[in-house]
């Protein structure tokens, strides 16, 4: 009787483990791998960045790079111009023409 009692013990240990591992992986792929693949793609946008592109920052600012470095970037916009940050340039976002009006 005692047999399978520390038998039954034992495979509810284990199920544990496997349940713990289960939810590891539900949280891998549904929160980790998508905000890692989020990062690379902005990572890539902001190296490919040259002059004469079109953007719109995080704050909905519409502009054209008229210069840069490696951290900032010079925009155009409305015949003003603005420094900014390169992190401050949102991925998703992309200007028109109709958007920006150049004055160059």
């Amino acid at each position: 009787m005692n047999h399978t009692i520390l038998q039954a013990q034992a495979e509810g240990g284990m199920s544990f483990f496997i349940l713990i591992g289960g939810m590891f992986l539900i949280m891998y792929f549904f929160m980790i791998r998508p905000q890692v693949k989020k990062q690379k793609e902005a990572k890539s946008f902001r190296e490919e960045l040259s002059k004469g592109d079109k953007v719109v920052t995080i704050g909905g600012i519409h502009g054209k790079i008229v210069d840069m470095n490696e951290r900032t970037v010079l925009l155009q916009v409305d015949g003003a111009k603005i420094r900014m940050e390169k992190t401050a340039l949102n991925p998703a976002g992309e200007a028109s023409e109709e958007d920006i009006k150049a004055n160059a």
